[in-house]
């Protein structure tokens, strides 16, 4: 299983374990949190199989859950999921499930103790996937700097918000640590959060420096650590509870625009949108003038990462699609921002 925040590079993990399974048979559950499966598409277009199969094959392989992250919804989709998946179990040597960036870990694993999946499956490990770059910057995830201020200012507040929380609860249920982005952070900086996280993680667990998820598959397999019969050494805010409850004020909005963009002109665009909402992520395909193929771009904070994937297909429409996550966000307010 692999977690993470939002903007942590859990997809590009995901990819690269396809793209180098190394002839193991792979199952992928990705869940995803918004209306539009971006990181399911892209997974999607990795490239694992040849031309002919690779249409039918990730249709049978990769399974999406766009509801909500998946500790909500495992009575709903996960169960059904996970029983059709067991039905093909003599195909698959493997099943990868990347949660949503919103998801605790802990009630996802305990659904593997239900019989119904238990003999057919075990946790063989967790794997979190951490933003070194916002680590250095003093936050677990995006620019939410002046979130943290506001409720640190209010005494009626508890201190630490949501989202610490479940930063925490993610480091907690590991058995490995992922530090990504390390290509954008010195390597005094990088020794020094990297310490901090064997600090914070469970006794053992190791801190593992990467760049884009580029991970040997065969350290991220086969930890063999039955994580459902070991939930009551990970340790959970929400232990005793009989269930948790999310920002209800996060939110995400999808956008589908006609308009093409020049990609810088779209960036600053974005980047001022993020200076003025708060705003946790931004993902999607967009249109480029004169351009072929179809541009990858996916924003945290006032970082954006862009590249071409693939040529756009003669049966598709050259449309920009844009998921935001964020804080009460309006598809009004937004298109208009980006629009021009």
């Amino acid at each position: 299983m692999i977690t993470g925040l939002l903007g942590s590079c859990n997809s590009s993990l995901v990819r690269h374990l396809l793209q180098n399974r190394q002839g193991r048979r792979v199952a992928v559950l990705v869940n995803e949190f918004g209306e539009v499966g971006i990181d399911g598409e892209l997974l999607k277009s990795c490239q694992v199989c040849d031309d002919e199969a690779a249409e039918s094959a990730v249709d049978t392989n990769i399974v999406e859950l766009a509801n909500g992250c998946l500790c909500c919804t495992v009575q709903e989709e996960f169960l059904p999921t996970m029983q059709a998946l067991l039905q093909r179990r003599e195909d698959i040597d493997c099943i990868v499930i990347e949660t949503s960036g919103l998801a605790l870990p802990k009630p996802l694993v305990q659904a593997f103790r239900w019989p119904e999946i238990r003999t057919g499956a075990t946790v063989d490990g967790i794997v979190t996937v951490v933003d070194g770059e916002a680590l250095v910057q003093g936050q677990v995830v995006g620019d939410l700097a002046a979130l943290t201020a506001q409720r640190l200012a209010d005494d009626s507040l508890e201190h630490e918000t949501p989202i610490a929380e479940l930063f925490e609860e993610q480091l907690a249920c590991a058995d490995m640590v992922l530090l990504t982005k390390t290509d954008v952070i010195d390597r005094e900086e990088r020794d020094r959060v990297q310490q901090w996280l064997a600090s914070q993680a469970p006794a053992g667990v190791k801190v593992l420096p990467c760049h884009q998820g580029e991970v040997n598959p065969d350290v991220l397999l086969g930890f063999n650590a039955a994580v459902e019969d070991d939930l009551d050494n990970r340790h959970s805010h929400h232990d005793h509870e009989a269930e948790h409850e999310h920002d209800d004020d996060i939110n995400s909005v999808c956008l589908e625009l006609s308009q093409e963009f020049a990609p810088e002109l779209l960036i600053d665009r974005l980047q001022a949108l993020v200076q003025a909402q708060t705003i946790y992520r931004i993902k999607g395909f967009v249109a480029v003038p004169n351009k072929a193929m179809r541009l990858v771009l996916q924003g945290v904070g006032q970082r954006f990462d862009k590249f071409y994937d693939r040529p756009w297909r003669a049966t598709e429409s050259r449309a920009t699609r844009l998921v935001f996550i964020g804080h009460r966000l309006e598809a009004e307010t937004l298109t208009k921002a980006i629009a021009g």
